[in-house]
């Protein structure tokens, strides 16, 4: 997928206000409308320019695109930058009057149905009373510690605006939030009253924030189950032990039956994520080898060897 560089696409500066980007689409859609231009590339620049136009035109999709950065280079290789769109405060919209097959893949990366742009919030009216105002939307990280405990905490987003010259601008606002123990990745958090307000007087909308949770050093997520990689020594998994085992609740002692192998998967039941029912934490086994650093050591391998012959690649018929 190639970066497309909308400002060159239109002719215009990064800093150009939104009268600016209008004039600047109206002279080239004139210029290479499919109905009217001698251009060879008509139609395929037409494309490029109401695409450019549809997300520079609209302060929140403009000012999302501009935390890109302006490093990169038009036909250059792109995959959106990971979490390039947290914290950032939005309404949706769709797509405007073009519907999304009109549009590149690099723009269906960043503001196509699977992204938070893709939904289309808006202005939700109740018979007979005021209009409601639009709900708004952000992306938010946890941790999984949050995630597993709940927490209060202030969670700060940028929202777009325009200021009175016509230029794109974040605000930078911060919101405490309580984050509910077993909330998982994709769920939402719901702020009443936190979006935009009524245009008649009516009731301002909600604020929804998506949760992603950030990756962790020793614990991984699947749906509500927590998996960790256990490293056991080769006479821990030969012989059986009792290991000390971390879970996000607390350390707990874990039994490791004789003739444990790489790979096996224990479980413990309830460990995981809070919920109705609870997740599992599962444990997956790692034999780790010591190292033959010393003589000695050395010696206990080659003894080793010799008293317990093994072929562990038996199965493979060599």
């Amino acid at each position: 997928m190639q970066y497309k560089d909308y400002y060159k696409i239109l002719g215009v500066e990064r800093s150009a206000t939104q009268d600016e980007i209008k004039k600047a689409y109206r002279r080239l859609a004139r210029k290479y409308h499919p109905d009217v231009s001698k251009e060879p590339n008509a139609e395929e620049r037409f494309k490029e320019i109401n695409e450019a136009h549809e997300v520079l035109q609209d302060p929140q999709k403009r000012a999302a695109y501009d935390r890109l950065g302006s490093g990169w280079q038009s036909g250059q290789e792109f995959r959106p930058p990971p979490g390039w769109d947290r914290g950032f405060e939005f309404t949706g919209g769709g797509f405007g009057g073009a519907g999304p097959s009109s549009f590149s893949d690099f723009f269906e990366s960043l503001f196509g149905n699977g992204s938070p742009f893709g939904a289309d919030f808006r202005t939700r009216r109740s018979s007979g009373k005021p209009l409601h105002g639009a709900d708004h939307r952000a992306r938010i990280q946890v941790t999984l510690e949050e995630a597993y405990h709940g927490a209060v905490r202030p969670v700060q987003l940028e929202r777009p605006e325009l200021d009175r010259n016509g230029h794109v601008l974040t605000r930078t606002h911060t919101l405490k939030v309580r984050i509910p123990a077993g909330i998982t990745a994709g769920q939402q958090i719901r702020l009443p009253g936190q979006g935009s307000a009524g245009p008649t007087g009516g009731e301002r909308g909600d604020l929804y924030l998506e949760v992603e949770i950030a990756p962790h050093p020793l614990f991984h997520l699947d749906g509500r189950d927590i998996i960790l990689d256990l490293p056991l020594a080769p006479w821990e998994a030969a012989l059986g032990a009792k290991v000390a085992v971390p879970t996000l609740g607390g350390t707990v002692e874990a039994r490791i039956p004789a003739g444990a192998h790489s790979g096996q998967r224990l479980r413990l039941r309830g460990r995981g994520l809070p919920g109705n029912p609870p997740g599992d934490q599962y444990l997956v086994l790692q034999i780790s080898t010591p190292p033959a650093d010393t003589d000695a050591k050395r010696k206990l391998y080659r003894d080793m060897a010799k008293a317990m012959p093994f072929n562990p690649r038996a199965h493979l018929g060599v």
